[in-house]
């Protein structure tokens, strides 16, 4: 080796080839079903696959969407860095899909609606359904700008690909796809695009078994550094990572998600019926836990090949996230194409991701914001406005890219803003759902204190980051390396030092709550604040349409298996009738162009 870093290899043509060939592939599905049904004329025929879904596309297209680039690059930078402890939220994706099955998925597939902040002016009113879809589009566009900017990453690392026009691609070629394609193609191409995600991960991990002679010594050498540290009890909700912080933590985060989440609800309910919708959610967990295993174990190796020489304490490269990246040029370079692999798995999530955000912020800009105000408009022009409406959000997503790349951390910042936004999110819909006294007034006060909580600690947060001993760095060795460079601790102890001379009180406790805490905090003051308002402002002299609420027979249905012509009936035919054509789903449209005005659309599902 020539000084301290390895000599890595390059992006060759194959690479390029196995590239291009990922993003051709993923076009062609797009353009196959945008025009294989013919010129789409309407917003009806915007979205092909009407309520037809099978559970396997949209379970897998579930785990694409939101376990994408974020994933590929931060999870095993996250273990390398802070050890296995990350494995945990394998419990954590348990929660999340039992209580998104079994509490909200109910709800929303019984009321047949489009977006799900529908449901918001249904249980409460209009006012209300403005602030989540507002909210909505806030949180997608800060989150669509770091799943746009990691890939760029990852390209950049590994190719020299200029950064920012790698971004300014990306996003392009997005846009254009998430205009044309519909949700039905993005479906399969999701499907396409996990066996990438799945191949890119196979090929790291596979290599690194071979260069480290089993996978014995790659477990020996995580467990002798400290890396197998799967259960950490410490209740301490300072400390970044502990057992608490993620199953609590993680699962009022992802709940967000998977719960409440427009991207992700309107794949579910989009199923043909409500039996293959929960089985979409359940084997989407499948999903999750193998995209989780395979992340651990890319982190694991590189350990293993890195831990006499760290690269990013030896200034290798310039962040975590660009550690897989390295390790994959430095391992796989004598291998024609699987560069090329990585960086398509690294991308292909993005594909899905982003044109699915795209999809749902027109969504809910045309259905929550526009129609509303403008009814007088022909299905023709609001399907041009939809569109436009993907072009405009799509613009805006790669200039919020160059936010997320001063956000640190890629997986953190993710998380961060799910759990300030989303949080609160969470227990505006919780409210509707589970509490039959909880009135507009109520909701509307929790939802803003729940906000500016979550939002006070979160920006807290950024402007005085946590003390690295809250974070529980693992040590970094550069021992092996041909340098005299200082030391991981070296480097800890000193930034320790400087952060301990300014920083206000508030800093070392409040601002410094795990930033998996942040949706935990905002979904609790949301509610606590809501059910105490609505109790002071008359909620129990209210009354509210059962169907509104979860309730018995939602859950006593999961055991309706033996009489499925009698599901079938409450939870297909009931609202199948309103659309245009019967092979539509209102839930999978962009634009509702069946209906004039929210309150017949009400009496239309609902008589």
């Amino acid at each position: 080796m020539g000084g301290p870093c390895r000599a890595v290899g390059g992006f060759g043509p194959w690479d390029y080839v196995v590239f291009a060939a990922m993003l051709l592939i993923s076009a062609g599905i797009g353009l196959y079903y945008a025009f294989a049904g013919g010129v789409q004329k309407t917003s009806g025929e915007f979205l092909m696959g009407g309520r037809r879904m099978n559970a396997v596309p949209v379970a897998l297209s579930l785990t694409a969407s939101f376990m994408s680039a974020v994933t590929v690059l931060g999870t095993p930078a996250e273990v390398y860095r802070f050890g296995a402890r990350f494995s945990v939220f394998a419990i954590t994706y348990a929660l999340v899909v039992v209580i998104s099955a079994e509490v909200f998925l109910p709800v929303f597939y019984r009321l047949g609606i489009t977006s799900t902040y529908e449901y918001l002016e249904l249980r409460f009113n209009r006012y209300l359904r403005l602030c989540g879809t507002a909210l909505f589009i806030i949180l997608t566009i800060l989150y669509t700008g770091i799943v746009i900017y990691a890939p760029a990453l990852a390209l950049n690392q590994v190719t020299g690909f200029d950064l920012w026009g790698a971004v300014i691609a990306t996003g392009t070629v997005c846009t254009f796809y998430c205009t044309l394609g519909g949700l039905k193609a993005v479906v399969w191409t999701d499907v396409f695009q996990v066996g990438i995600m799945v191949a890119g991960f196979a090929a790291v991990i596979i290599r690194a078994v071979v260069v480290q002679g089993g996978i014995g010594p790659i477990l020996n050498d995580s467990y002798h550094g400290g890396r197998l540290n799967f259960w950490e009890f410490d209740p301490n909700p300072l400390q970044r990572h502990t057992f608490w912080t993620i199953i609590i933590g993680g699962t009022f985060t992802w709940l967000g998600v998977y719960g409440v989440n427009q991207s992700q609800v309107q794949r579910y309910i989009a199923c043909k019926s409500r039996f293959q919708a929960k089985v979409s959610l359940y084997i989407n967990l499948l999903g999750l836990w193998a995209i989780l295993a395979c992340a651990v174990l890319c982190g694991l190796a590189m350990y293993s090949i890195y831990k006499g020489c760290d690269p990013w304490t030896a200034k290798c490269v310039s962040a975590l996230d660009q550690l897989m990246p390295y390790l994959v040029l430095d391992i796989l370079h004598n291998f024609p194409g699987m560069p090329g692999l990585f960086v398509a798995s690294a991308y292909s999530g993005t594909l899905s991701t982003v044109s699915s955000s795209i999809n749902a912020l027109a969504a809910v800009t045309v259905e929550d914001l526009i129609k509303p105000h403008f009814a007088s408009l022909s299905e023709r022009k609001l399907s041009w406005i939809s569109m436009g409406m993907s072009l405009f959000y799509g613009g805006v997503c790669i200039a919020m890219a160059a936010v997320a790349s001063l956000l640190g951390g890629l997986l953190q910042a993710a998380l961060s803003i799910f759990g300030m936004i989303g949080g609160p999110l969470l227990g505006l819909f919780s409210l509707g759902i589970l509490c039959p006294f909880a009135n507009p007034v109520g909701a509307f006060v929790g939802l803003l204190g729940g906000f500016t909580a979550a939002l006070w600690v979160g920006i807290g947060a950024q402007i005085y980051p946590p003390l690295p001993h809250n974070s529980m760095p693992l040590n970094l060795s550069t021992a092996q390396c041909n340098t005299t460079g200082l030391g991981a601790e070296g480097n800890w102890t000193s930034l320790m030092a400087l952060q301990a001379t300014e920083r206000p009180v508030l800093a070392d406790y409040w601002y410094s709550l795990s930033y998996l805490y942040f949706s935990t905090l905002g979904t609790l003051v949301t509610v606590a604040v809501g059910i105490v308002a609505s109790l002071l402002t008359g909620g129990l002299r209210q009354s509210v349409d059962r169907k509104f609420m979860l309730n018995k027979e939602d859950f006593l249905s999961n055991f309706s298996f033996l009489k499925p012509k009698k599901e079938d009936k409450v939870e297909v035919l009931n609202w199948k009738r309103v659309a245009d054509e019967g092979t539509d789903n209102p839930a999978f449209n962009h634009v509702e162009m069946d209906f004039t005005d929210n309150k017949e659309k009400v009496n239309g599902v609902h008589t």
